[in-house]
């Protein structure tokens, strides 16, 4: 896995550099080919708040996670913390699904990261909205179950993917009730 670390308001030292790096290839191990995979490591202090926010595009799997408490170490065990939880839960989850479906599958097959697109706007004083970021992804067919579980991996309230059954574009949303909606087109 290749490693892309940057710091914002902090000098990175190779020891906080090499901590990083054997923290993160802890990940490593669950899955078979992690070559081509980056982990991008965001660090930062704001007064005495130091955060950590990291992003892996596994070839079958998106996980991000971010974490800040008052120390820089403590903040990068616990950010591994949480990425080894979002991929154990994927892992099982989607290991159940494919043993009570009956099909064998490779999960290991080599597809495209999925990145989740995320327009987020800003309102302008007055003059309407302002488009701050725009993402660009690969969508890759799944079902609503699996659309659900990388929603909530990715901790984001919606998620836009290609349907597996209808091959349309559908979006899946979380209710404030904390059940689901889905949007499909006519």
């Amino acid at each position: 896995m290749k490693y892309n670390i940057r710091g914002n308001n902090i000098d990175v030292t190779q020891a906080l550099r090499d901590y990083v790096i054997k923290k993160l290839s802890r990940l490593e191990r669950y899955f078979q080919s992690t070559a081509a995979a980056e982990a991008y490591v965001s660090l930062s202090v704001f007064r005495d708040e130091h955060k950590v926010e990291v992003t892996v595009p596994f070839p079958e799997l998106l996980v991000r996670a971010e974490e800040a408490t008052e120390n820089m170490y403590a903040s990068i065990d616990n950010v591994v913390e949480k990425l080894e939880r979002q991929i154990r839960k994927y892992k099982t989850k989607v290991n159940r699904k494919f043993r009570q479906d009956g099909t064998l599958r490779n999960l290991e097959s080599g597809t495209p990261p999925e990145l989740q697109r995320e327009d987020e706007l800003e309102e302008e004083a007055e003059s309407g909205f302002e488009v701050v970021r725009n993402k660009r992804f690969d969508f890759k067919p799944m079902d609503l179950e699996e659309a659900i579980l990388q929603m909530d991996l990715l901790g984001h309230n919606f998620y836009v993917f290609s349907n597996a059954s209808t091959d349309e574009v559908n979006v899946v949303y979380k209710r404030k009730d904390g059940r689901y909606g889905l949007i499909e087109p006519e």
